[in-house]
């Protein structure tokens, strides 16, 4: 238990870091008008595709596709800012510190989930009656839990490539940008998972967006309980799966840059 208090303790030493971060990087108005309004006219554009290509139905699957997306994005930005405390130059303090270096990279970056979240529910919520797509209030009360379980388990997948590019930090944008372009692609977003190959069906199937995604459409299908909770199921496991192997791979990299010196005080 007192573990478990100091590990919590650390997550949240470092999620203080990741708002002082975002407080630096935004203000209210440049993060609503600025970010927020970026990425809601992404979401117009590509919903506006299903306008030209296909019926009604076909943009009520590209909005809410593209809407929650969003929160895929800014999870995925933690492979970026893993990498600025190498960057900074205290990276051996962190490793040499008794914390545990995942557990600070669990909350170094936490600001992406908060922000993403609160994105992706406005992108939904505001652009979905112009394409006919209104929410009830029960609804709503469950699609902020569904889009945070997705931001948070999409985060476990970031912080598990992020470990890997500590090694190349020049590939932190290459690979996060990959990464989630491969996901829009894949898991539901542009087209249903069904067009693919069975197995790149089974890829998509390891990433978290493909089961948020099917229970976000769930939710707004007025699907039974048992069709809703599923795919809540199978993303909390592969999330799950995802922080496992993240902090399985944090543990390689120290004890690698341990043994070859790879870990300096320089940036």
């Amino acid at each position: 238990m007192n573990a478990l208090a100091g590990r919590m303790a650390v997550v949240r030493y470092s999620a203080a870091n990741a708002a002082a971060d975002f407080a630096a990087s935004y203000t209210w108005s440049t993060w609503l008008f600025g970010w927020v309004a970026r990425m809601a006219c992404q979401v117009v554009f590509f919903t506006l595709a299903g306008r030209v290509l296909g019926d009604g139905s076909q943009e009520e699957f590209l909005l809410v596709g593209n809407g929650l997306m969003i929160c895929v994005i800014e999870a995925m930005q933690v492979v970026a800012s893993t990498t600025w405390e190498r960057r900074a130059g205290t990276m051996p303090l962190l490793v040499a510190s008794p914390a545990g270096l995942f557990w600070v990279f669990v909350g170094r970056s936490l600001q992406w989930l908060v922000s993403g979240t609160a994105t992706s529910c406005i992108a939904l919520v505001a652009i979905g009656p112009f394409f006919g797509v209104d929410w009830t209030p029960r609804q709503l009360l469950l699609l902020v839990p569904l889009v945070a379980a997705t931001a948070g388990a999409t985060y476990g997948l970031g912080l598990f490539l992020a470990a890997f590019v500590l090694r190349a930090r020049e590939m932190r944008s290459i690979v996060s940008n990959v990464a989630y372009l491969v996901m829009m692609a894949i898991c539901g977003v542009q087209v249903p998972t069904g067009y693919w190959p069975g197995w790149v069906r089974a890829i998509a199937d390891l990433l978290p967006l493909t089961h948020g995604l099917r229970a976000v459409r769930a939710l707004r299908a007025d699907s039974t309980w048992s069709e809703q909770l599923a795919p809540v199921l199978l993303l909390g496991l592969v999330g799950a799966g995802w922080l496992v192997a993240a902090r399985l791979a944090y543990g390689l990299w120290v004890g690698r840059g341990r043994r070859d010196g790879s870990i300096d005080f320089s940036s």
